[in-house]
This record gives C-alpha cells, structure tokens and sequence, in this order.
C-alpha cells in the first residue's frame, strides 16, 4: 500500500517544478530603448557619419500640387497613417583627416522631446562636439539652427566655425527682418538669430558667395527656393562623391514619384520644384551618394531616374569599409 506521506511528498516537489518552469518561462522586461541613432560611411578616404536628431510629425496637407486623395493614396502605398507623417532630422559629420565637418545642427531644443538628440549620437558614435572645427547649414530653419546652442543658447560646439551662404544669411539675420515680416513668422526668425547670435559674438560665424569653398575639402552650390540661400554642399574623395542636399525633399512617398509636388515650407515653390528637378537629376546621371536631411534615417543612398520620376535606393547597413566588387565566376 502506498504511503500517503509520500503521494505528498511527491505532489509538492512536482508543484515546485512547475513553479520554477513558469518562472523561467517569463520573459525579461522589455527594454523599450533604441540603438544610437548614427551610420557609417565611407566615400573615399573621407568618413562619412549620419547622426539621428530626432523626428517630428508632418500633416500631409503641407503637400502642395496634387489633390489631397490622391497624395493619401501614395502615402498608403507605404503603409503611412496620413494625419501625421513621421519625418526625420538628420545631420552629418565628415571627418576629412584634416577637418571635422558637420552639415545641420538638428532641432535642437526647438521642438520637444521627440528631437534634440545630436549630441549623444555624435558621442555614441565615437566623436565629442568640442572636436567639430566646422559647421555647413544648408539653410536657417529651425530643424537646422537650433542645434547650435543648448537649452541656455550657449554654443555646443565650441571650437566651430559656422559657415552659411550670404543669401541665406541676409534674409534670416538681417537685424529689420522681425519687424518688417508677418507676425507668424517672426519666431522663426528669432530663432535663426538667437542660435547664431553666440557664434557671431565670437567671431565664429562666417559667409560664403554660393559656389565659393568654405573649407577646401567642399564645393558649394546655390539651389534657392525652400529659402532664399539654401545650398548643398559637395565632397569628392578618390573618386567617390557624396552631395548634401538639405531640404530639397520632404516626403519620400510623394516626391520622388512626383517631383513637382513641393511642401508649404518652401519660401518660392517654383524655384524649389526647379532645385529639386535639377539635383534630382545630375545626382542620379552621375550615380553620386546623396545625403538628405527628411529622408528616413540614415538618409543616405542613391537617386535613379525612371522617366520622369525618380527613385530612391537607401543604403544598405553593412560593414564599414566595403571590398571592391569581384565578378561573379561564370
């Protein structure tokens, strides 16, 4: 006859077991963090890093040049929820061997939480801001300035000099402007001039005539029409070129396949349609890597032309430095 003591013996030490299997078999907490936002590049002997800002929600109303459904028709190819569409901030550092390079300075403080992220991905990836001895803006807007100055508008990047075109610098930092603009954009001027102000202080803000090099390693051309002075910014190293292009895009469901569409940001959309249809195309007959400052991060690939539309092929995470392609056997 079996011993009831060790029936339960037995029943407790199977209850331990299934105890401790259900405790194994939970999961950890979730850790709800992401990777530091940068990529790498090389283009030639240059390094090139992307650095992720942060991001912010666009309406797609701000779409200007094709019927509203129709714009929500492209944006669901993409699987997009139309009443905001996620849009990033990207900045980039050029490390040349000889100047460390940084093209935008982000959101900065200007808009919330979900941007101001700059400096901890330059220090994740590898570098400090006190090390950038240059800074290229293609253009004054906020997503773009307002990473120069922290939350006290002392500059971050203290051994910088910041570098824009005249026009662009005329326009925003013309000291009548936020008395002669409309109400509604005052701010924004403020804000071009408050973030610039600490580096004009110190002698550390300068010019350049479009098509002028700030820096030898960079050559510089005029695409106006987002703003008065907006600018790209063009490196070359062995044979590899790598084009800054700032805002010449927005939206990459809606303006590659339609180029002519601009967004209510542009200053002149007529020129800003010509500046995008002209870059678009010599970037993609020259099959340059292009570096885009909305595009989803890394913002970085190549343009290829279709007819009269365009493409965009993003780059592809991979090692650092790529081996030179060997042809496939036959």
């Amino acid at each position: 006859m079996r011993s009831p003591h060790l029936s339960l013996t037995r029943s407790v030490a199977l209850g331990l077991v299934l105890c401790a299997g259900a405790a194994l078999a939970q999961a950890p907490a979730q850790q709800k963090t992401q990777v530091p936002g940068y990529y790498r590049l090389a283009v030639g002997d240059y390094e090139v890093t992307a650095l992720f800002d942060g991001y912010n929600d666009l309406a797609p109303s701000l779409l200007k040049g094709m019927k509203p459904d129709a714009i929500r028709a492209l944006l669901a190819r993409r699987d997009i929820d139309t009443p905001g569409v996620q849009t990033a901030f990207n900045a980039f550092l050029v490390n040349t061997g000889e100047h460390l390079i940084l093209v935008d300075t982000g959101a900065g403080q200007c808009i919330g939480e979900t941007a101001g992220m700059l400096t901890q991905n330059i220090r994740a990836a590898g570098y400090q801001p006190d090390q950038i001895d240059t800074v290229l803006l293609t253009h004054l807007h906020l997503d773009h300035v307002c990473g120069l100055v922290d939350a006290d508008k002392q500059p971050v990047f203290a051994n910088a000099t910041v570098y824009a075109a005249k026009p662009e610098a005329n326009y925003w930092l013309d000291p009548t402007a936020i008395s002669r603009v409309p109400e509604q954009a005052r701010a924004y001027f403020k804000i071009a001039q408050d973030s610039t102000a600490p580096y004009i202080a110190a002698g550390r803000f300068k010019t350049f005539a479009p098509g002028d090099s700030p820096v030898p390693e960079v050559t510089t051309a005029l695409e106006a029409g987002h703003t008065p002075g907006s600018t790209t910014y063009r490196f070359s190293s062995k044979g590899q070129t790598i084009l800054f292009i700032g805002d010449l895009i927005h939206s990459l469901a809606v303006q590659f396949d339609h180029p002519a569409v601009s967004i209510a940001f542009d200053e002149n959309s007529q020129k800003a349609i010509a500046s995008r249809d002209q870059v678009f195309t010599q970037t993609a007959s020259q099959k340059i890597w292009v570096a885009a400052a909305h595009l989803p991060f890394p913002g970085t690939g190549h343009i290829v032309a279709i007819d009269k539309h365009f493409q965009w092929v993003p780059a592809e995470y991979g090692p650092y430095q790529r081996a030179a392609h060997v042809p496939l056997l036959k």
